[in-house]
């Protein structure tokens, strides 16, 4: 490979810590608590400061400070231990998972996603598709998948939140700092930050090369802020999900056919490609038009890109297609189907949904066109997919289903709480991360004292709570927000009442107002004398989905309403920090969906995985999941009527007759052991089956060894 990352240099950092230059750089520390615990025990209130990121750390400490560290006799034990465990694990690049391959050691996947969930500090996500992402390349490194991903440098993130006294969402612009995240420019051959132009586009199109290391995954992110281009160019890469349909065209090119280009540029072979949803699939046309330069026939190149293409879709909403107009799709592709040895409509119809033939050029048709391998992300989203687009394969003889299914899984050591693994090393044995994605690893739960487990949760609970608070002292210090503001940011909740948690993103779907359908039914649950509830919610609306906005101000003015004894509080800004400490430290996870449009959700297994159970709508991985004994499941199979007052009042009644009698009810010591044997099984059900680990060896099982006997010379 003809480039080579910079060496991040940190000048105050003492030659004896050498090391941490390298850690800081590496998101392993991320997942790993002990590399965490390595900076923390430096200076705990800059890291606090830093928001945890030891890459802003290391730049503004003293250097005194680090030189002290350096002379500490336990610091420096317990630095070599955890830099060894580091080198120990980069160092190990074995895989095994390939066993029908020809040559194992040949077999590359690169992985293409708009958006990657990995750390507060790097905001290119926007949500669960980010954080599917960003889970998924964490375990391929765990497992030494060899695998390398590709992606957006969004400066501007997605939706930095702020509410108006009025309730309304604001959107505030915070650009990135690539100077204090784990960032680092690739260069060329001569020394200068690689520049790629992006073929297809004029005028032309040119994108700088970011890397991030994930471990052993090289994360490869595509920058258009650069000199080189016009400000409108400039600004394709800027943030997330661009409302303007022209731009929205111009960032899929680009993290397409630019990625495939800046993989050619670092001489990066890769025998197969995974798409991550449909905003890369133009990544396909780049594909066949190099194996048309190499010689292939047009049947053979398309045949070989379906036999070495893997497509994840995960939008069973009809509206979360990306469809571009086709006078749009001839603007900037009509010196490009050329190449690929076809006339317009040929090249047209590659898109074309045929329930839907005047609409568009649809990109999950095209995707799942010219995949061989494709799935949706749970089983029941597997069923509603083939029927989503059965009409592509109309009138040919299938075997089966054509769209599979691989049900998403968490990142285990991302997503459990330090406090829970110490507790789960207890019992469970020092090494059960090695092997967590057995069930029957997992029985052993039932040897940890209720006592324990409930000390532990009402400790995570406080926790959060107390972060909860000084984020409303900050808003109101900060900003002289009116009192109420900070009311309903949560000043008032009591981590003695059973806590109910709403997080995700604010799409009407969604229905984050559902529990508030009946204000009086409602009032009277949080009002209780002796059981009270309480709700903390959280999330964002996309900055162009009013429908969304007017939902979150429903629920904000509700959090500010005295009527509901301030046990309603609405959490600004939700991001990857505090999503942690929510799926640690509520009482019970609550998901509602309109069914079947939750694809999978996986916030309900980050929170199973720390014993919080979920009380959920029947949909998605829960399906899967819910066994009557690790949560709660409510849904009237109703199709007609107001779906919503039907749910509500299954909701509320699961709340009075289930949830709140045995949350509240407590043995002779004050534990509540039936709540906790709930606790349990969400732990033992989740852990195994709905981890990230588990996820991956299905698609190299299902998808991965297969594409891999079709590789070829050709990138």
């Amino acid at each position: 490979m003809n480039n080579h990352n910079v060496s991040v240099e940190f000048p105050n950092l003492p030659a004896r810590l050498g090391g941490l230059a390298d850690l800081a750089e590496n998101l392993w520390w991320s997942w790993n608590p002990a590399a965490r615990m390595l900076f923390k025990m430096i200076d705990r209130q800059a890291w606090k400061a830093s928001v945890h990121n030891p890459d802003k750390m290391l730049r503004d400490l003293p250097r005194e400070v680090l030189e002290a560290a350096a002379k500490k006799t336990d610091y420096i034990r317990y630095y070599d231990l955890v830099m060894s465990r580091y080198r120990k694990y980069m160092a190990n690049r074995l895989c095994s998972l390939f066993p029908d391959a020809d040559n194992p050691s040949q077999v590359t996947i690169a992985y293409f996603s708009a958006e990657y969930g990995l750390h507060r500090s790097l905001p290119f996500y926007a949500g669960g598709l980010g954080f599917l992402a960003g889970d998924f390349i964490k375990e391929c490194s765990d497992l030494s998948v060899p695998l390398i991903a590709v992606g957006f440098m969004y400066p501007e993130g997605y939706v930095n939140q702020r509410i108006s006294e009025s309730g309304w969402q604001e959107n505030i612009s915070i650009q990135l700092d690539r100077n204090q995240a784990a960032i680092s420019k690739v260069f060329d051959g001569n020394g200068n930050h690689l520049i790629v132009q992006v073929p297809v586009v004029d005028p032309p199109i040119y994108v700088a090369v970011w890397k991030v290391d994930v471990g052993r995954v090289p994360l490869y992110l595509l920058d258009t802020d650069i000199e080189e281009n016009d400000p409108w160019n400039r600004g394709i890469s800027a943030r997330l999900y661009i409302g303007d349909l022209e731009q929205r065209l111009r960032q899929e090119i680009v993290l397409g056919i630019g990625g495939m280009e800046v993989l050619e540029a670092l001489h990066v072979k890769h025998s197969i490609v995974h798409l991550n949803e449909g905003h890369a699939a133009f990544a396909l046309l780049e594909r066949l038009r190099d194996r048309l330069q190499n010689g292939f026939s047009q049947e053979e190149a398309f045949t070989n890109v379906r036999q070495t293409t893997v497509f994840t879709t995960h939008t069973p909403v009809p509206a979360g297609h990306d469809v571009f107009p086709f006078p749009l799709m001839d603007k900037y592709f009509r010196d490009f189907w050329p190449s690929l040895q076809m006339d317009r409509d040929t090249f047209l119809n590659l898109g074309v949904h045929p329930d839907e033939p005047n609409k568009g050029f649809n990109m999950t048709a095209f995707a799942l066109r010219l995949s061989g391998y494709r799935n949706g992300v749970s089983k029941k989203h597997g069923e509603v997919a083939n029927r989503m687009w059965q009409g592509l394969w109309a009138g040919e003889e299938k075997e089966g289903d054509t769209i599979d299914f691989v049900t998403n899984g968490v990142h285990v050591p991302t997503w459990i709480e330090p406090k829970m693994e110490l507790l789960f090393n207890k019992y469970l044995g020092p090494d059960w991360q090695a092997d967590h994605d057995n069930p029957y690893l997992w029985e052993l739960i039932d040897e940890i004292p209720d006592e324990e487990l409930w000390k532990t949760h009402i400790w995570l609970k406080i926790k959060l709570f107390n972060v909860i608070r000084e984020r409303a002292r900050q808003r109101w210090t900060n900003d002289r927000s009116h009192p109420s503001v900070a009311l309903a940011c949560g000043t008032l909740l009591d981590p003695s009442v059973l806590t109910i948690g709403f997080a995700r993103r604010f799409a009407t779907y969604k229905r984050a107002d559902l529990i508030l359908q009946d204000a009086e039914r409602l009032g009277k649950l949080l009002g209780r004398q002796n059981q009270p509830i309480q709700i903390v919610f959280a999330g964002k609306a996309h900055p162009a989905d009013d429908p969304g906005k007017i939902m979150l101000q429903k629920i904000f003015n509700a959090a500010r309403n005295p009527d509901f004894n301030g046990r309603i509080a609405f959490v600004e800004d939700y991001g990857e920090q505090i999503a942690q400490y929510l799926v640690h430290g509520v009482d019970v996870w609550l998901n509602n969906p309109l069914s079947p449009m939750e694809a999978c959700g996986t916030s309900g297994m980050k929170a199973s995985l720390n014993g919080v159970p979920q009380c959920s709508i029947p949909d998605g991985w829960w399906l899967e999941a819910y066994n009557g004994e690790n949560g709660w499941s409510f849904d009237g199979g109703h199709t007609e009527g107001s779906r919503d007052k039907i749910d509500a009042d299954l909701l509320y009644q699961v709340l009075e007759e289930k949830i709140i009698p045995l949350y509240y009810q407590v043995d002779e010591y004050g534990i509540p052991s039936g709540w906790v044997r709930v606790m349990k099984h969400a732990i033992k059900s989740t852990a195994a089956q709905f981890s990230a680990r588990r996820m991956v060896r299905e698609y190299v099982e299902k998808f991965y060894s297969k594409a891999a006997r079709f590789t070829t010379e050709v990138a």
